[in-house]
């Protein structure tokens, strides 16, 4: 069998499961880049040398090799490409396509009234629902967004995005995180729409509760002084450290000594990857539930604890709970990281995806019973912080 991956470009959250694809197709698998990886990222560490890689291709480098290796395989991944022409001719010839896509609508589902957009997304996909072509869902509003454009219909898998796992036992864990206060991590851009200043306002809170605590802001961008100013004129200096731009080695370290990790995007974050690595970190996450992995990695109270996104209040409650319940604090962390263990790791992912690709090639469609690969229900986006929470 001879699968083809196109992507824009190659990082540090797909390299794993390719590896394990490639270890099972060996060279009947590559990994097609289209695009040089932008500047931002390559800052926070994501650039991978692809050189290194026996599977990766660069598109532009030998363009005609690539246009047929996509025409010419028994399945082609494509995904993270605007452009829909690498994937053209291989549609209109009726071929397997796996699109492994994010949400369409992350600004907004209102922009599914534009004429010009509908057209669109009719050529680019609901015009293909009689084909093999079938939607690997990278978060839980995207069934939701494809629903409204009638597209997929009985062929949208979850998915996602999985980083590379990291084994440890229960007794590692609870020693890394034996701290003389409790450590609560934020790591990303500031920028808007990852919200780092609802991090600073919860430790305002915190401190003047009067509880002991050390936040880590790891990150870096155009935020950067007037968060910075913020923590000054709250007086937070001594309780919170900003850290600047860190590599995803050094994010993790910092993640295994956390306790509590704050995840406080909105809706355009279409996936969010440092989620599974801080669950993999056994952290007691407090997560706002317009995240796109949000749905599908995190069981209200059971692994992680949700708020409604823009609750800085609420956000701050289960925050403050976490850090007055230590025994709470295990308990979702120790089951956070058993989740991305049995479930949302490269190894389970790479098992099912070759399971599935091996089916489609005989004409059978199976969706798994659980996590990666099972069915992506639609569940409205109005609806999903009480679907969350029930």
């Amino acid at each position: 069998m001879k699968v083809t991956f196109v992507s824009n470009y190659i990082n540090h959250h797909q390299i794993p499961l390719s590896d394990i694809l490639y270890r099972k197709w060996g060279d009947n698998y590559r990994f097609i880049q289209t695009q040089p990886m932008d500047e931002e990222r390559v800052r926070l560490g994501w650039n991978a040398d692809s050189s290194q890689l026996p599977y990766v291709m660069q598109y532009e480098e030998v363009p005609e090799v690539c246009r047929k290796l996509i025409l010419e395989s028994d399945i082609v991944i494509f995904g993270g490409v605007d452009d829909e022409s690498y994937i053209k001719e291989r549609l209109e010839q009726g071929g397997i396509v796996l699109r492994y896509m994010e949400r369409l609508y992350k600004e907004g589902q209102w922009k599914a009234v534009s004429p010009r957009g509908l057209i669109k997304k009719y050529k680019d996909h609901t015009r293909h629902n009689n084909a093999p072509v079938y939607l690997l869902c990278a978060g839980g509003y995207v069934a939701d967004d494809f629903n409204i454009i009638k597209a997929y219909k009985g062929k949208r898998f979850k998915w996602g995005y999985f980083p590379a796992f990291e084994e440890s036992s229960e007794v590692d864990r609870a020693a890394w995180k034996e701290n003389d206060c409790i450590r609560i991590l934020w790591a990303g851009r500031f920028i808007d729409w990852k919200h780092p200043e609802d991090a600073l306002k919860v430790a305002g809170h915190l401190k003047e509760k009067g509880i002991e605590f050390q936040l880590t802001m790891a990150g870096g961008g155009e935020m950067e002084t007037q968060l910075k100013a913020y923590a000054k004129e709250h007086k937070l200096e001594d309780c919170v450290e900003f850290a600047g731009f860190c590599k995803p080695e050094r994010i993790r370290e910092m993640m295994k000594r956390s306790k509590i990790y704050l995840f406080t995007s909105d809706y355009k974050e279409g996936w969010g990857a440092v989620l599974n690595e801080a669950m993999n970190s056994g952290c007691a996450v407090v997560a706002s539930h317009a995240i796109g992995a949000v749905p599908f990695l995190l069981c209200h109270n059971q692994n992680g604890l949700i708020y409604q996104s823009g609750n800085v209040a609420e956000l701050t409650e289960l925050t403050e709970k976490l850090c007055k319940d230590s025994q709470l604090c295990d308990r979702l962390g120790q089951a956070a990281y058993e989740m991305i263990a049995e479930q949302w790791n490269p190894e389970y992912a790479g098992k099912v995806l070759i399971e599935l690709c091996e089916g489609l090639i005989k004409g059978e469609v199976k969706f798994q019973d659980k996590g990666p690969l099972s069915e992506a229900k639609v569940i409205k986006q109005r609806q999903m912080y009480k679907y969350l929470h029930s």
